[in-house]
């Protein structure tokens, strides 16, 4: 795909945002050179202090963006307490970005343990092993709780830990944007309407 392609401002006409993303996450999965579902995650602590780190998103529909964390991590704790979170997808590539802004829900069991299901046998066993985002004494201590986990659960299937599980944006506003010449880039902000359906507005660069 050349840039004048990418450049084209077609994508300011659509009418809704979720086809949109759907395609420029599937450009991106074409032009990454790994994790086009990476996303820069920001919430907010107890005192509203901002945090953001990177993680993957595993799932987008209607409904929101879902991704899948242990509760007991530092974003964990800090969603469950706003319940409140957003995203930036940011793939260089394509000179695109993509901003989400909204309330978070948590999935549902059955959403949580088809997942985890998904997962390869030893990352399931790390969700067990890692206290995650808690202070660790040394790196044999995590090997070890990982060895105790794989001999625990040698045989059969690894049940998903209670304290892992996923959350699911649900978007007030959702951002497009692509780069322009002379920093005169495409901007257009889907926001959500009372009654489901979005307006859609364009933004200065």
């Amino acid at each position: 795909m050349s840039e004048t392609e990418l450049t084209t401002g077609d994508f300011t006409e659509r009418s809704e945002p979720y086809k949109l993303f759907a395609e420029w996450l599937q450009d991106a999965t074409g032009s990454e050179p790994n994790d086009p579902n990476a996303v820069a995650l920001a919430s907010v602590d107890a005192d509203g202090l901002p945090d953001v780190r990177m993680v993957l998103l595993k799932g987008f529909d209607e409904r929101g963006f879902v991704f899948y964390t242990n509760f007991e991590s530092a974003k964990g704790r800090e969603i469950l307490g706003s319940m409140k979170a957003a995203m930036c997808f940011h793939w260089k590539s394509l000179r695109r970005q993509v901003r989400v802004r909204g309330p978070v829900e948590v999935v549902s069991d059955a959403e949580a343990d088809a997942y985890y299901a998904t997962r390869p046998r030893g990352s399931r066993i790390g969700a067990w092993a890692s206290k995650q985002s808690r202070p660790l004494e040394s790196r044999f201590a995590l090997e070890k709780a990982v060895a105790e986990y794989t001999a625990r659960y040698a045989i059969g299937d690894i049940p998903r830990p209670k304290h892992w599980s996923g959350f699911r944006i649900l978007p007030q506003t959702i951002e497009f944007w692509h780069n322009g010449a002379f920093r005169l880039h495409d901007r257009i902000v889907f926001s959500r309407k009372g009654d489901g359906g979005w307006d859609k507005t364009r933004l200065y660069p």
